[in-house]
């Protein structure tokens, strides 16, 4: 790839990283011990900082400024900017900025840090994220499917209730305490530098974990450990670092327990079957033995996580049966007997907190004051119960939707009367109830929940496709 070029169009930009991806990716494939030692034009490359300022204005932190108060969708002129970011990355003067610290509530009403870097330090990010990610690509396991192209909360559900249907009965949940605060800086970059010879990018990597973060009181502090969650590449460095699991894991799985006969042969021996499935930092080990194992389990999980500066939260980390049930990702997971029958199966439907939520949000948006007109909360709600019913579709949820549009319906409802506290029901219900939903004339009508079509999943397995498999099959073909 020539990196001398004028500044390329986004199509001609996208068309050229595909191609470059692809290549890194099926070298790193094909040789598994293979380290990179000349990337650092790629992340310079007008190509590569086309395509990451391209993602980087239209991802929904485009709204957020960094410590420098510049927020990426306020930049009218982006090819002078990209024009004096390359000249600083390719005469090594980029130097990324410290984050800007801004804390969110959790559900749990604890606080969660979030670190929003400088326009600059994103698009460069991005651009590293780009080159980096076919490589590792090539050395994640099939297990993990948080925040990986092509892969969703749904192939990790299905994994499980997959594995749950054939007798994997003790599941050990996972908590890691405050993951992306605590993982080992020296760890991380050992892990990173096992495939990347590039000084240059080593030291690019570095630079960012350890550019520190202004508080919100505007106090300076430093990064000793850990990578900010809000950056464009922290979720591919802390999966870097959390694959030493799978790697576990799936190392297990492959020397003894690789064949049916290797796991039939382990049961009579009364030893345990197991298999991870990890989306991030939360995972599940589902055991085919006894709680005794999953306990033992439980102390591997931990020694394994040490060596990155990680630990298990003691409080969080439960084991439960099956039969119990637990929560994963939003859905509760139980095996219940099905309804006119004695034979049990394994459930997936959203959970009491999941549900809880779009309650609460529904709630806010219809508590709004009555100078809006109605298109404005109904196109605020029908955001909300499109997104979470598109996620929760895949799975006993059809009851839940149901209750969820008979709630929102009322709540509109009320919403109305208080906006028109004169008006009769029958003159509400000519003005604005058309077929059954809310809508002013000739607007957006109120979703409806109920009109979902639920279905089940189909489990992928390890055949799920990397976002450069079609651009390989071309060249072969």
């Amino acid at each position: 790839m020539n990196t001398d070029e004028l500044w390329p169009d986004l199509y001609e930009a996208e068309s050229q990283v595909l191609r470059m991806q692809a290549k890194l990716h099926q070298w790193a494939t094909d040789d598994p011990t293979r380290r990179f030692c000349d990337l650092y034009n790629l992340v310079a490359d007008p190509c590569f900082l086309t395509v990451a300022w391209h993602r980087v204005r239209r991802n929904r932190g485009a709204r957020s400024a960094g410590v420098d108060g510049v927020k990426p969708n306020s930049i009218v002129f982006g090819d002078l900017m990209l024009a004096g970011l390359r000249a600083d990355l390719k005469a090594r003067r980029f130097r990324p900025l410290p984050v800007k610290e801004r804390m969110i509530k959790k559900a749990s009403g604890k606080l969660r840090r979030l670190g929003i870097p400088t326009y600059r330090d994103r698009v460069v990010q991005a651009s590293l994220k780009l080159v980096l990610e076919p490589i590792f690509e090539a050395d994640f396991a099939p297990c993990s499917y948080g925040f990986r192209p092509k892969r969703r909360a749904q192939d990790a559900i299905a994994e499980v209730h997959y594995l749950a249907s054939r007798s994997y009965e003790w599941v050990l949940e996972g908590d890691i305490e405050a993951c992306f605060d605590n993982i080992s800086h020296s760890a991380l970059l050992e892990r990173v530098r096992d495939r990347i010879g590039d000084k240059r990018i080593l030291d690019l990597v570095k630079a960012f974990l350890k550019s520190g973060i202004l508080t919100e009181d505007a106090q300076l502090i430093g990064t000793k450990t850990g990578t900010p969650q809000g950056g464009i590449l922290s979720p591919l460095l802390a999966n870097v670092a959390l694959s030493v699991l799978d790697e576990h894991f799936a190392e297990a799985w492959e020397t003894i327990m690789a064949t049916p006969l290797d796991r039939q042969r382990r049961r009579r021996h009364g030893e345990a079957n197991y298999r991870i499935c990890r989306y991030a930092d939360d995972f599940v080990v589902l055991v085919a033995g006894t709680k005794a194992h999953a306990e033992d389990l439980k102390d591997e999980v931990a020694g394994v996580l040490v060596p990155i500066g990680l630990r298990l939260s003691e409080e969080k980390t439960t084991i439960v049966h099956i039969d119990e049930g637990f929560e994963f990702l939003g859905f509760r997971i139980q095996r219940q007997r099905k309804r006119g029958s004695n034979k049990a199966y394994v459930y997936t439907w959203p959970s009491k907190k999941a549900f809880a939520s779009i309650k609460a949000k529904v709630k806010a948006i219809t508590q709004q004051g009555t100078n809006h007109p109605l298109s404005d909360i109904v196109r605020q709600l029908n955001q909300a119960l499109r997104g979470w019913t598109t996620y929760f579709r895949h799975g006993v949820s059809k009851a839940t939707f149901a209750y969820l549009g008979n709630y929102t319906w009322h709540r509109v409802r009320n919403w109305l009367r208080r906006k028109h506290d004169r008006a009769t029901w029958k003159s509400l219900r000519r003005r604005y109830l058309g077929n059954g939903s809310w809508s002013e004339q000739g607007g957006e009508a109120l979703f409806k929940p109920e009109a979902v079509t639920v279905t089940r999943y189909r489990y992928r397995g390890t055949k799920i496709p990397t976002p450069w498999d079609e651009w390989l099959t071309k060249e072969v073909a």
